[in-house]
């Protein structure tokens, strides 16, 4: 592209980039008598420095558009911030005197592209030329305009914006200070050196989010961003740092497209109710979006269920919660620190169409804000609306709030006017204006200079840059709320400097309730439960309850109590199982005291009375040297119930072992002699008249101590081979529920060492009742053979029944009782059955029916012998008879 009086040489001095963006931008060289240039419109305000101004004066414009609508707020706003600034460091003496800072601002209408086609615009003066090859058609040398030099940028607004403007101006080291990017990854120094900001970067706003939600005592949250660097970053910083933090999950993290299709954030708003425990949503998103998620929140009628955590782009902002202030109810935002400054507002409403002739876009922000139409040439008046008189007043007839960002673009020309006044100091000193040595200024020197200022902003704040370029982090934290307040709104309820300092009692959330809802993915678990975690989500577990003797060791573990202890009733730990005993009074022992005592008094009795008669027949009869030997076992199997119950020792246990066996083997031992005699007696006398050997009475009591011998035998036995011992056995009374679980004092005998202690009693019993069936054939008359029969065929039945009743207890929780009362009882019965059948009837003769107590006639062995044959026979026939057969035998006998 050439003029026609001009031609443009090669460029090789410069790279073919650069080359490209010269062409674009500067085809067209001076010559005289050619063509006025035409420019991009700006704002140029002559100065002996020129700072640039990038603001978004305009809305992203439709498809094929690059601007749309006047931005009153962010555009118009800001603009004049930075023309307010430059005029009051322009009027300061004490700040760059003599030296006057001017301007060269730029429209971005919102979109990077379009911002930087602008911005080339900065760096058209650093693009070296070699004009030595250019010539006019006359001959003459071109006259090329010397292009204002732009030492540093104030700017851009968005993050994506300044992204792109950064990537230039670093090329040409034009430093750059933003007032309003907070994008973190603007932050790294090694790919935007010269970009500065005066607001803190999103990364701090994310640890002020992060300390916020763990402040409310939250751990799983989903996130909401917009599509684009400020929404993406932000939600990156803040998983980022959570992540840092731990104890804080993601629940989801959900992207809002730059351009929304139908019906998109209603899907949204279902994919957050997957995780419906997840109440709260950190949202960094712009205006158009927060709004319409919470209209769809609204839709779905989920009003009061979502916990809003915005970021500054939300802060306090009417626009986003209009005609949505229900659901919007309870939302936490975020804001950085800043104050209205009022000398700006005493500016702006000052301003006029007469006397704000620099802003060539002040005549668009007076149609729109006063809403009418103003007569320009070119331009047709549209019919209908009303005419701009000129007249009107800024607040006065229309409505006016200072731009929140206001401050920060003062601050950055104030940031930017203190580095070139140190940088003045330093290498002009004495110097009235604008020395040799700032002349061009220097950009990498300049950024030293911005990177050291430190002063006292527009809102009385200091001003100042860390090592990334970025402004402290200062926060203030607003809570939007409706119920129970006067004046319905935002309200202050913390703010967040390095660290959040959070008033908890002024926090409300939907419907007025002061307490805070929870947004946790598990709730705590009830004391004695352990966390159960879920894989891959650390916030998340199932609360198992540490069941039966277990309790819980740490937060993640049951482990078992050990064997003498049960655990506390909130299983936080264990304590020891209570100790307990066969008690007298208890109803277990009641019944078998009784009637031991019982016992040993009727058996004392028959003693008494068997001592005081011992010379009578009835009593001689009997068998005195055994029949006290008889009673010495009964009394000891009944006096074997005190030592069963009583409280176990090293003596009780000793005594136990001694005695439990040694009253029925004493008395069984007596009555298998006495019924071996007798059956010895008649076998003998169906042989030949000569009496049996042993059947004296010495030769008895000897065979029955023979027969005690090996009872006590055994039982030394097991003294010397265990000695005899108390225990606590654990597991006897330990039922499922440890509430009841107790420890029982006991000896050391189990359930077979008990049995075995038995064991040669009930083989003697069954060998007595063997010989007592042998013996039935003996006459009625004739001594003891009959009772003693029906005692040991009653003693049989009592000790089969007792030997199911013992065994089939031994998994109940109560076994020890029942087993000793069981025992006991049985011994007493087996005791009470031999002194009924075989002593009461004799004391009853004695006592009652003395005359009956008489020597009868002596009967030889032979008419022994012959009674029990001749009584044998008889048995015989009778049963012959029974059995239907009426054939009569003879006698083979004679």
């Amino acid at each position: 592209m050439m003029s026609h009086c001009c031609r443009l040489s090669t460029l090789p001095t410069i790279p073919s980039y650069f080359q490209l963006l010269w062409v674009l931008l500067f085809g067209f060289s001076e010559c005289t008598k050619t063509q006025p240039e035409t420019k991009p419109q700006s704002i140029k305000i002559e100065g002996d420095i020129t700072l640039g101004g990038l603001f978004p004066i305009h809305s992203r414009g439709p498809a094929g558009v690059p601007c749309g609508e006047v931005k009153k707020e962010k555009g118009i706003h800001r603009l004049e911030a930075m023309l307010y600034a430059l005029d009051q460091i322009n009027s300061d003496p004490d700040l760059l005197p003599n030296i006057t800072l001017g301007a060269r601002i730029l429209d971005t209408c919102s979109r990077d592209t379009y911002a930087l086609e602008q911005s080339l615009t900065f760096v058209q003066a650093l693009i070296q030329k070699d004009n030595s090859d250019v010539r006019c058609s006359n001959g003459e040398p071109p006259i090329i305009p010397k292009p204002e030099r732009v030492v540093g940028v104030i700017g851009a607004s968005g993050s994506a914006v300044s992204i792109m403007v950064a990537n230039v101006l670093r090329l040409f080291a034009i430093p750059q200070i933003s007032y309003a990017s907070t994008a973190p990854e603007l932050s790294d120094k090694s790919r935007y050196e010269f970009f500065s900001r005066v607001v803190p970067p999103d990364s701090y706003q994310a640890q002020a989010m992060v300390d916020i939600v763990k402040a409310m005592g939250w751990n799983y949250v989903s996130t909401l961003a917009s599509e684009g660097n400020y929404g993406e970053s932000g939600v990156d910083a803040f998983l980022q740092i959570s992540r840092e933090a731990g104890g804080l999950c993601i629940a989801q993290s959900i992207k809002i497209p730059r351009e929304p299709r139908p019906g998109e954030f209603e899907k949204i708003i279902k994919r957050l109710m997957e995780t419906s425990n997840a109440r709260g949503v950190i949202i960094f998103a712009n205006e158009d979006d927060i709004k319409r998620v919470l209209q769809s929140a609204k839709k779905a009628n989920l009003t009061g269920h979502f916990l809003f955590v915005g970021s500054d782009s939300w802060g306090a902002k009417i626009s986003p919660v209009q005609d949505q202030e229900d659901v919007a109810e309870g939302a936490v935002t975020i804001l950085p620190k800043r104050a209205s400054i009022d000398a700006f507002d005493q500016y702006f409403v000052s301003r006029s169409l007469e006397n704000n002739r620099r802003n060539i876009w002040f005549a668009e922000f007076w149609e729109d804000d006063f809403k009418c139409k103003l007569t320009r040439p070119g331009i047709k008046y549209e019919v209908g609306r009303r005419k701009c008189t000129g007249e009107e007043r800024i607040s006065q007839d229309s409505q006016y709030e200072q731009e929140g960002k206001v401050q920060f673009v003062i601050d950055a020309v104030y940031a930017m006017a203190h580095a070139l006044h140190s940088m003045h100091m330093d290498l002009c000193p004495g110097s009235m204006g604008v020395c040799e040595k700032m002349d061009p200024v220097e950009g990498r020197m300049l950024l030293q200079y911005i990177h050291t200022v430190n002063f006292n902003g527009s809102a009385g704040t200091g001003v100042m840059f860390n090592e990334n370029g970025d402004a402290p982090g200062r926060y203030d934290i607003f809570q939007y709320q409706i119920s129970n307040v006067s004046n319905p709104g935002y309200k202050s309820i913390g703010q967040w400097t390095n660290h959040l300092r959070l008033n908890p009692e002024d926090l409300q959330w939907s419907g007025g309730d002061r307490r805070i809802p929870d947004s946790v993915c598990s709730f705590p678990c009830e004391s004695g439960e352990r966390k159960k975690m879920v894989k891959g989500v650390p916030c998340c577990w199932h609360c198992e309850l540490c069941d039966g003797y277990q309790y819980l060791l740490d937060e993640f573990t049951c482990d078992m109590c050990p064997f003498d202890m049960r655990p506390l009733k909130n299983r936080t730990g264990c304590r020891p199982t209570p100790i307990i005993k066969l008690e007298w009074s208890s109803p277990w022992a009641i019944i078998p005291v009784f009637l031991a005592i019982l016992g040993i008094l009727a058996t004392t009795g028959v003693i008494g009375t068997f001592v005081r008669n011992n010379d009578t027949p009835i009593v001689r009869a009997s068998g005195r040297e055994l029949s006290y030997v008889l009673l010495t076992g009964i009394f000891l199997i009944y006096f074997i119930t005190f030592l069963m119950i009583a409280e176990p020792s090293t003596a009780v246990c000793a005594f136990r072992r001694l005695f439990l066996g040694l009253g029925m083997c004493i008395s069984n031992s007596a009555m298998l002699t006495k019924t071996n005699r007798i059956y010895r007696i008649f076998e003998q006398g169906k042989k030949s008249v000569t009496p049996p050997k042993f059947i004296s009475p010495t030769s008895q009591l000897i065979i029955t101590f023979i027969l005690i011998g090996g009872q006590l035998l055994g039982v030394f036995i097991w003294f010397a081979v265990i000695p005899p011992h108390t225990i606590i056995d654990y597991e006897e009374q330990k039922p499922p529920n440890p509430e009841f679980a107790r420890g029982i004092l006991k000896c050391d005998m189990s359930d077979l060492s008990l049995m075995l202690c038995l064991s040669y009693s009930l083989v003697l019993m069954i060998t007595c009742t063997v010989y007592a069936i042998k013996s039935r054939g003996v006459p009625e008359t004739f001594n003891e053979a009959k009772p003693i029969g029906f005692t040991m065929y009653t003693t049989c039945i009592i000790w089969l029944a007792f030997v199911p009743i013992f065994f089939g207890t031994a998994q109940s929780t109560e076994k020890m009782f029942i087993q000793t009362t069981t025992l006991t009882v049985s011994m007493s019965l087996s005791a009470t059955v031999s002194l009924g059948m075989l002593y009461i009837p004799k004391v009853y003769v004695i006592i009652a029916h003395p005359e009956q107590n008489v020597q009868k006639r002596k009967r030889s062995f032979k008419a022994v012998v012959t009674a029990a044959t001749v009584s044998t026979r008889l048995s015989q026939k009778a049963n012959d008879k029974q059995n239907g057969e009426s054939k009569i035998e003879p006698d083979r006998s004679q």
